[in-house]
């Protein structure tokens, strides 16, 4: 029975494992199971046993994973591994390989050689494709055929697969070489005419009372203040502010500070950050988003429970893979390993090693 065991290094809080262990592809014989994970951030490895293995916490090791002992860890069908993204992000220095985080891709690559996995999933921002002048890049996915895969990356424009964030990561999909499959890009044109609105997916359904994660934060007055200035889809410096509540920022005008949603668009890019104006605003109420609201744009089910501090789970939240959009790659890898045809799109990023 094709059941795919699947390890994961740098799990967060479960968005990949959602989207592998959700995947269904008409035939219940082709299924992802999570077998082990690891992050090193506490609230985030609790999040990940609460929602994607309570039976199991054993399963999730909380710790660097620069001292995890590789080579003890269980036998795997499947890799996936969202590798840090800090150094490649274009928002920051950008030091790509050289950075602190960069070189952290290396032990996803140990997995592969010493475990030899079947396929691989491994994502990125798509700052990864520039990163040290586009070098990063293709080291990184020479190291991957390396060590024995073919390798199928794309740069996935989320919104284009009914997810309701204008969110675009690099995620590279890989084969080991002696299985004769090769993997397809999913199309998104069956989600050509989904409602991707922001409003749609914090209003349909209403959020109740009672869910978890809902907490609203505190806006001090002059917040409040400047919101009731900003319209819909605007930020603090592009619309019409009086001279006491504009911003002293010199240098670049980043335009996620004090940016209100466009109800009837994607929402712009979740991240981890929220301090200095760089939450993400409702378009009406004069106040930041709450944990809840944002983990509906990640397309997290409510009945998904994060834990840790509200700053805590607003990081873990931004870290995320939108679960929906793992979900449709991770059925198309069981489709591909099922040998069922499905639409596809060419990839938009060129495999030139």
């Amino acid at each position: 029975m094709p059941v795919y065991r699947l390890g994961e290094l740098f799990c967060g809080p479960g968005g990949l494992a959602w989207g592998a262990t959700h995947a269904d592809i008409g035939d219940p014989d082709f299924k992802i199971v999570h077998t082990w994970a690891n992050d090193f951030d506490w609230d985030t490895c609790h999040t990940y046993v609460r929602n994607i293995c309570p039976n199991s916490p054993s399963t999730v090791i909380c710790k660097d994973v620069r001292n995890l002992d590789i080579s003890a860890l269980p036998e795997i069908d499947a890799l996936s591994f969202g590798f840090p993204c800090n150094d490649f992000s274009v928002v920051g220095e950008q030091r790509g390989i050289n950075g602190t985080y960069g070189p952290l891709y290396k032990y996803g690559i140990s997995v592969l050689k010493s475990h030899r996995p079947q396929w691989f999933l491994a994502e990125n921002v798509g700052g990864l494709r520039s990163a040290n002048e586009g070098k990063a890049f293709e080291k990184i996915l020479a190291e991957m055929k390396n060590a024995g895969y073919k390798v199928y990356p794309n740069l996935y424009c989320f919104e284009k697969y009914g997810v309701p964030q204008a969110r675009h990561r690099m995620i590279i999909v890989g084969i080991r070489n002696d299985i004769p499959y090769d993997f397809k890009i999913p199309s998104y044109h069956a989600y050509d005419n989904a409602d991707v609105s922001c409003r749609t997916a914090l209003e349909v359904p209403p959020i109740s009372s009672d869910a978890s994660n809902n907490e609203y934060t505190k806006q001090s007055d002059i917040v409040v203040e400047r919101l009731k200035y900003i319209k819909p889809g605007q930020n603090a410096f592009n619309s019409d502010l009086p001279d006491e509540l504009k911003l002293n920022v010199r240098g670049a005008k980043i335009s996620q500070i004090y940016r209100r949603l466009d109800p009837d668009k994607p929402a712009y890019t979740v991240t981890g950050s929220g301090g200095g104006g760089t939450h993400i605003y409702h378009w009406d109420e004069p106040r930041a988003l709450t944990n809840r609201e944002r983990a509906r744009l990640q397309t997290f089910p409510d009945s998904f429970v994060f834990d840790g501090s509200k700053e805590s789970v607003r990081k873990q939240i931004g870290m995320a893979v939108p679960c929906k959009g793992a979900k449709i790659i991770f059925e198309a890898i069981l489709k591909t390993f099922a040998e069922i045809d499905y639409e596809s799109v060419k990839a938009s990023v060129k495999d030139t090693i």
